[in-house]
């Protein structure tokens, strides 16, 4: 069996399923890992969503900030964005299933064997390994449960910028959803900024790329979400696979064991 980790997809299938093609992908033998964004901004967000599901237990799946969008719509009362193409998948027959099956996901998936750790954003420097796997079940156990309503229709917000053990309820889930799904740039007292998207060399003043500050550990961070960094951190630990294929850049998979990397044009 080969593990291979694949970047933001954001609906865009039919890349998909042309870097899946480029390793001979099989479910019977072979298992996807998805950095977040399965979803929105591409042309065919149904189609990608039915296919990952479709993988069963050949796919591993953590949440991006997209597809919690997704839920929100569909369970928090929030309307659809301009540039959104989440209708397809709000009107489909399917619907319920397909949004229960994303409610099952996970906000953070650590392989030990592996000394990796899958994220969408990334992981704050504040945070350990087991405090992160602690902190993501808090939130996965709301989005599966019967609190899911009131935290898709409090999710959204930069408040609180920075974590604090003593936060409860819905600020407790906002900042450690924020940390999760929407990290790019951080403190180092691990307060957050979240409304600069440019590239790392473009930190506002105080603030540096998350990937920047050491750890008192050797974890490897697999992660999505900032497409400026092109897939560049300038550090081998931690391996940025969102490339921008939405944006006409490129689908970017890669082995989790020989570290290869497999891109498909989306220009």
């Amino acid at each position: 069996m080969t593990d291979y980790a694949i970047g933001d997809i954001q609906g865009c299938y039919q890349r998909l399923l042309d870097v899946l093609a480029k390793v001979d992908f099989s479910p019977s033998r072979d298992r996807l890992w998805v950095a977040g964004d399965l979803i929105n901004r591409g042309p065919a967000s149904l189609q990608t969503l039915r296919y990952l599901h479709r993988l069963g237990g050949s796919v591993r799946v953590v949440l991006g900030n997209h597809d919690l969008h997704l839920l929100a719509v569909a369970l928090g009362g929030h309307n659809p964005k301009r540039k959104d193409t989440l209708h397809d998948i709000l009107e489909a027959p399917d619907r319920d299933e397909l949004i229960r099956w994303l409610r099952q996901q996970n906000l953070c998936l650590h392989d030990a064997a592996r000394n990796l750790l899958m994220v969408h954003a990334g992981l704050p420097h504040i945070w350990s390994v087991e405090q992160a796997m602690t902190h993501a079940g808090e939130v996965e156990a709301v989005i599966r449960g019967e609190q899911a309503g009131e935290y898709f229709r409090g999710m959204y917000g930069n408040q609180p910028e920075g974590w604090c053990d003593t936060l409860v309820g819905m600020e407790r889930w906002r900042v450690i959803t924020n940390y999760f799904t929407r990290m790019r740039f951080i403190a180092p007292d691990g307060r957050l900024e979240l409304t600069t998207k440019e590239a790392a060399e473009d930190a506002p003043p105080g603030y540096a790329p998350w990937f920047t500050y050491p750890r008192r550990d050797d974890i490897r961070v697999v992660f999505g979400h900032w497409a400026a960094l092109e897939g560049k951190t300038g550090r081998e630990r931690y391996i940025g696979l969102d490339t921008g294929c939405v944006w006409g850049g490129a689908l970017t998979m890669m082995n989790l064991d020989s570290g290869e990397r497999i891109h498909c044009d989306c220009g």
